[in-house]
């Protein structure tokens, strides 16, 4: 399933490129796509929390995961958009936390 994943992030980076281009204001587009991302994801929990009186409980927890894991397949675009292979280098990020946390 996780070929899914990856193949994904390729063909999104590919339907960019050929959309809008590759040039250094289009790659800044889309690293700064990651901020928007994560606020929304900000925002989603805000309505879990009801911190705004004015809306009360406006998103569940579920919404909250679907926004971080726009957050996420963002990220990977971005990689990818870099001319990185995501999947390498999300691998080296996850064994240097594991080399972290590991006694």
């Amino acid at each position: 399933m996780d070929e899914v994943i990856w193949n994904a992030a390729r063909a999104a980076r590919a339907w960019l490129d050929a959309t809008n281009g590759t040039d250094q204001t289009e790659l800044t587009c889309r690293i700064l796509k990651l901020s928007e991302e994560a606020g929304e994801a900000a925002g989603a929990w805000i309505g879990v929390l009801g911190q705004n009186p004015r809306k009360g409980i406006t998103h569940t927890r579920a919404e909250v995961a679907a926004e971080l894991a726009d957050v996420v397949f963002t990220a990977l675009v971005a990689i990818e958009s870099l001319g990185l292979d995501a999947r390498s280098v999300v691998t080296a990020c996850a064994a240097k936390v594991e080399s972290r946390i590991t006694p």
